[in-house]
């Protein structure tokens, strides 16, 4: 039996992997990421170094911490719970960069991503509902884009520690422009398999001066894993080993990191929304560990163009996470 569901799950790998596409720029709310604690500290890389290149979607950070406290924070009060349990609340600081395919230019390339970086702070909640085997999550975040978002000097100085090319082009970045972003997931439970292999439909909606867009797709988990779709629990659980994936189609409205912010206007260089791939495919794939109270990751992602000159992309990450 458990040959059979690893089996699966590599199909569906290939399957997602097959159809491809952009994963969630690290969001970390979804039922295959899960820490059951009430506190915890979670930290993710993504950089397309882990596949050998250095362009578009560049490098993303990202902080999680989880704790009941979050729940005083004034932004929390902005965000749904729809069902009766308890929800675990978090902040998150999120930090992305974006680049063309060529860093070694000082003139703009025009046809090619714009140089962007953007900075913000996430307030959130997943709470889940155990008797429909179903999992709402919301989000608010605020922050800032551009010059001030420091995505020149990071990526500078990863250059230089890592002795690779240093960047050129950022003088031509988007400019400063403010972050304001509403986020609404949702999981529900298709099929499952004990506690060896899950099958989710996902539908996601993003609002905002970041990016708006309409998604929905299908999520899975294969390998030994505590039962999800249930409230947090002080309970001694058992060690999860599993891969994941996950296929999504996307509706895009706006993309800031292409079209620039929506008050800022004097960008040297921005993609016109006539050259913006409006429905895009995205797909990620990876193993988690989580043994008793650290959790580990490793992701492959997958992105269909998006904009009428571009090309696919992909990417890696790893994650660490820690139970307080």
């Amino acid at each position: 039996m458990i040959k059979f569901i690893f089996k699966t799950g590599l199909v569906i790998v290939f399957i997602c992997c097959a159809t491809a596409t952009k994963a969630q720029l690290i969001d970390n709310s979804s039922t295959f990421r899960t820490i059951n604690h009430n506190s915890y500290f979670r930290f993710h890389y993504d950089n397309d170094f882990f596949t050998k290149s250095d362009e578009y979607y560049s490098q993303g950070i990202t902080l999680d911490f989880v704790h009941p406290g979050i729940k005083k924070f004034p932004l929390s009060k902005l965000l749904w719970k729809p069902y009766s349990t308890t929800p675990q609340y978090g902040i998150t600081f999120n930090l992305f960069g974006y680049t063309p395919t060529s860093i070694a230019s000082d003139s703009i390339l025009y046809g090619d991503r714009p140089f962007n970086a953007n900075i913000s702070v996430k307030t959130f909640l997943i709470q889940v509902d155990p008797v429909k085997q179903q999992q709402i999550s919301t989000a608010f975040s605020i922050g800032i884009m551009g010059p001030n978002a420091l995505g020149y000097q990071i990526q500078d100085n990863i250059h230089r520690w890592l002795k690779n090319p240093l960047p050129h082009g950022w003088q031509y970045q988007t400019k400063n422009d403010i972050i304001l972003n509403y986020q609404l997931n949702y999981e529900k439970q298709l099929w499952s398999a004990g506690n060896h292999f899950l099958l989710n439909g996902t539908a996601e909606a993003r609002a905002g001066t970041l990016n708006d867009k309409l998604s929905g797709g299908f999520n899975f988990m294969a390998g030994s894993f505590n039962k999800r779709f249930t409230p947090v629990t002080y309970k001694k659980r058992k060690a999860e080993y599993y891969f994941y994936g996950q296929s999504r189609m996307n509706l895009i409205g706006y993309d800031a990191s292409m079209h620039g912010g929506i008050f800022n206007r004097k960008n040297p260089y921005i993609i016109p929304g006539s050259d913006i791939t409006r429905v895009t495919f995205e797909a990620d794939a990876g193993i988690i560990v989580n043994f008793k109270k650290l959790y580990l990751s490793y992701t492959q992602s997958f992105l269909t163009k998006e904009f009428r000159t571009g090309h696919y992309h992909r990417w890696g990450g790893i994650s660490v996470g820690f139970a307080l």
